[in-house]
């Protein structure tokens, strides 16, 4: 019944009929449930469901006592279960498999690799609005004699009776707001033992199509004589005349009656009305009727005439990528800042459409979709989708739906994209594919983005083309040694040149008494310069809050996290000190709990402060702030590009979201705030990671023909890192970096395995890792298994951590059996009783 393999059933690699015709011989189905379990799990199809269970259709499953799920179907069998006695399919939701071979595939490899289970991955893949959810009702038992109660209740129980008495099922809350108490627990328990009432689950289905209300004309009155009679007999009447008046300019009904007559939304004919009543009173007189439609959630205009002539460099790296793809499947863009990109990317989908393939173009985070779509809409109109996190649950289901009914072609997404369902996938763009955003980090699977949609063109034999300024060292390396394809283009488009940057000393800074706050006489007085000639700048700080801490100037006491060893960032806004790991939060302290001084200062700076500075020091400038707070709403990131773009922003600070993708023409300067704080972080890509986000964020300067300036600020102007990114010397840096890789065995020499151990007691968590950490190393040898270690923050939401590293060389050993091998070892220390208490958590190639 079920598979052995610890990590997923390879029958879900199986191919076969997606319905079996002759129903007597199918009785079983094994499904992939949306938990995190190992293995399959086999149910009985009931008599009434047979022929209708399909692979890859999601049927509704009970699993446990009580829980209701949605699960997909891997196989149709006619073997039971030896080890249990398998429970019935309760319903089938689809007409047609939701899941295609492909995706199987895809979520069978992501298992595989990333070493989860394939119900963490289905549970990615499937947006929320395609699992349907269970919720606990309660109503009046419909036998119990309640005329001739001999038991005493209590006034709660009785309340609950009479709440119930309307043949309405409600939820615990519902009912618990009915009655007017918070915990009505110990009440349901006892009239559940009584007998009184019902315990049940209603299933619901989560996805709801969009129902617009329209009006139209009726068909009596589709000609000039009807409609000159109905002007006639409301002349007296200016209510009604109005409404009719404005349904004929809006519908343009008189040039055509019959093509025109398809009405329009209601609530569009009743604005700026004082009421609905001559509307009402028009369908009550059969002048028009009212119907509902069901419509996509959000509409792209019709194809637009869309013409970009490429300039001769961007025509010359074009046709060098498609001649590449004539014997590779991967090509590098490397294109600087600014050198028109998008614009290559659009010739080559437009080459794809005409050969009627779909094309997935992903971005790695939702700030990048929204200047981007607006120029692919232009482009391709209808035929393209969105599909980001910030969309709604039922407009995510459309997007799915649309793909899988080839209403559209091109998905713009992010990470998630690739588990659409895709059946003729021929190209996959993936731009700034060395942005780390297209890593999951939690929970599992935790898997890459970039890497995925290489194995998912691999499955449908596409074209990947990866394009960056600042390509992953990785990447590079792959390309330089002839893996794959490698295409330059080191000129911006349109005859733009690179910004200057410079490095602006803040030790001299300091002893010249120059610095201002948190900013330098060059940078405050380039602002200033800005706004006086209706210029724009931006400021990068990669840390978001007014200030990381608190501190108590009397006796150095900082507040910290009660569930994470970090201290808590002071949101000004907000008034509150929060964790930017757990969430935790509380007031901010205007005493000091441990001496009792009012002194309390803060330390360090946030874009939070940074915003709060400017609007002191340069208060005539206008100024926006992009991170995570400014963000957290659907349509944030489009206001705030917009205000840039129309000039109601003087100065955007920003986090590393303003170093996306984003083309500000009007944009002339770009301050680094703290250049050290990235560069010396403990991490061994800490310096390819600060060439890139300062290399991107300084390709926002100076778009068009005025050269831009970029200003960073560092206590260590002669810095190596520092130097290639004043003179933009990627290879230069390359050189410098893949030198040290190879001295030292990182990627992409070698692959990284980190296995964290966590637990509420600090001595378990470490005991277990040190078992396994020796238990690995007995076969991997000690040099490969590093560890254990607790973590600079070792301990996030009150778990302890601990971590161990594998690195394991590329050609020496199979990374698949060394995947089995660890995976077995992790599983044995979980059966250990000492060890049961304990999370491992892996993570293949970690970022």
């Amino acid at each position: 019944g079920r598979s052995s393999s610890p990590y997923g059933s390879n029958s879900i690699m199986e191919e076969g009929n997606n319905i079996f015709t002759e129903t007597s011989l199918v009785q079983f189905a094994d499904v992939i449930l949306p938990v995190k379990v190992p293995l399959l799990y086999t149910y009985r199809i009931p008599e009434s469901l047979k022929g209708l269970v399909a692979r890859g259709s999601r049927v509704i499953v009970q699993f446990g006592k009580k829980r209701i799920l949605t699960a997909v179907v891997s196989k149709v069998h006619g073997t039971p279960p030896t080890i249990y006695e398998a429970k019935p399919i309760l319903d089938v939701l689809d007409t047609t498999p939701l899941i295609n071979t492909y995706q199987f595939q895809l979520l069978q490899f992501i298992s595989s690799y990333y070493l989860c289970t394939l119900g963490e991955v289905l549970n990615a893949a499937l947006p929320a609005g395609l699992k349907l959810n269970s919720e606990s009702k309660i109503q009046l038992n419909p036998v119990f004699d309640f005329e001739n109660i001999s038991i005493a209740l209590t006034e709660l129980e009785s309340n609950i009776i009479n709440a119930c008495k309307s043949n309405t099922a409600h939820t615990y809350e519902e009912l618990a707001q009915l009655v007017n108490v918070k915990n009505i627990n110990a009440a349901v328990k006892s009239l559940l033992a009584q007998g009184m009432i019902l315990l049940f689950e209603e299933v619901r289905e989560k996805y709801t199509p969009k129902v617009v209300k329209k009006i139209k004309l009726t068909t009596h009155y589709l000609s000039s004589v009807a409609l000159s009679a109905v002007f006639e007999s409301l002349e007296k009447n200016t209510a009604q005349l109005d409404v009719l008046q404005k349904y004929l300019q809006f519908t343009s009904l008189l040039q055509d009656f019959e093509r025109n007559n398809k009405g329009i939304e209601k609530n569009i004919l009743l604005e700026n009305l004082p009421s609905a009543s001559p509307l009402n009173s028009l369908i009550k007189k059969n002048i028009f009727e009212e119907f509902s439609l069901i419509t996509p959630r959000f509409e792209l205009p019709e194809n637009l005439d869309y013409h970009q002539e490429l300039s001769s460099l961007q025509r010359e790296a074009t046709d060098k990528i498609s001649q590449h793809f004539t014997s590779k499947d991967v090509v590098l863009l490397h294109g600087i800042t600014g050198s028109g990109k998008t614009e290559i990317y659009i010739e080559l989908i437009q080459q794809a459409l005409a050969g009627q393939s779909q094309v997935l173009f992903m971005v790695p985070e939702i700030a990048l979709t929204t200047q981007l779509v607006n120029r692919l809409q232009k482009a391709f109109g209808k035929k393209l989708g969105v599909y980001h996190s910030k969309f709604s649950d039922n407009e995510r289901v459309e997007v799915w739906s649309g793909l899988a009914e080839e209403r559209l072609s091109i998905i713009v997404g992010v990470r998630s994209s690739i588990f659409l369902p895709f059946d003729n996938l021929g190209l996959i763009i993936i731009d700034e594919e060395h942005e780390t955003s297209y890593k999951q980090s939690e929970p599992a699977p935790r898997y890459h983005g970039r890497d995925a949609a290489l194995m998912l063109a691999r499955l449908h034999h596409a074209k990947v083309l990866l394009g960056s300024a600042t390509p992953s060292v990785e990447s590079y390396y792959l390309a330089t040694q002839k893996q794959w394809g490698l295409v330059n283009l080191h000129e911006r488009f349109g005859g733009a040149v690179l910004p200057k940057i410079e490095a602006v000393d803040l030790k001299l800074e300091r002893r010249n008494k120059s610095l201002k706050l948190d900013f330098s006489k060059p940078l405050l007085e380039g602002m200033k310069a800005r706004v006086e000639r209706h210029e724009q700048s931006i400021v990068f700080q990669n840390r978001r809050g007014y200030s990381p801490l608190l501190i108590c100037e009397e006796c150095g006491y900082t507040p910290n996290c009660d569930h994470c060893a970090v201290s808590l960032t002071y949101h000004m806004y907000k008034q509150s000190l929060t964790c930017h790991y757990c969430g935790y939060t509380e007031e901010v302290m205007k005493q000091c709990p441990a001496c009792g001084s009012t002194k309390i200062k803060s330390q360090g700076v946030g874009t939070e402060k940074l915003e709060d500075d400017l609007k002191l020091l340069i208060p005539e400038a206008r100024i926006q702030r992009m991170d995570l707070e400014t963000t957290r709403n659907k349509n944030s990131f489009k206001k705030i590009i917009d205000a840039l773009e129309t000039g109601q922003v003087d100065i955007l600070v920003g986090t590393q979201m303003v170093s996306k993708g984003f083309d500000f023409e009007n944009v002339s300067l770009v301050g680094v705030i703290d250049l050290d704080r990235m560069l010396h972080f403990p991490d061994f890509r800490s310096a390819e990671r600060t060439f890139q986000m300062v290399s991107q964020v300084a390709g926002r300067a100076g778009r068009r023909a005025q050269q831009g300036q970029v200003l960073v600020q560092t206590n260590k102007p002669d810095h190596w890192v520092l130097d290639k990114i004043i003179n933009h010397d990627y290879i230069g840096f390359y050189n410098i970096e893949i030198a040290e890789r190879e001295k030292f065995n990182y990627p992409p020499f070698s692959r990284i395995i980190k296995i964290t151990i966590k637990n509420t007691q600090a001595t378990r968590a470490e005991n277990a890792a040190k078992e396994l950490c020796e238990n690995l190393a007995t076969s991997l040898g000690t040099t490969r298994v590093l560890g254990p270690e607790a973590p600079a923050i070792n301990r996030v939401r009150n778990y302890f951590l601990f971590d161990i590293y594998l690195k394991i060389e590329r050609q020496k050993l199979d990374l698949v059996k060394v995947k089995t091998f660890v995976a077995q070892q992790i599983q044995q220390l979980l059966l250990n009783k000492k060890h049961q208490s304990c999370i491992v958590i892996a993570d293949v190639d970690p970022i």
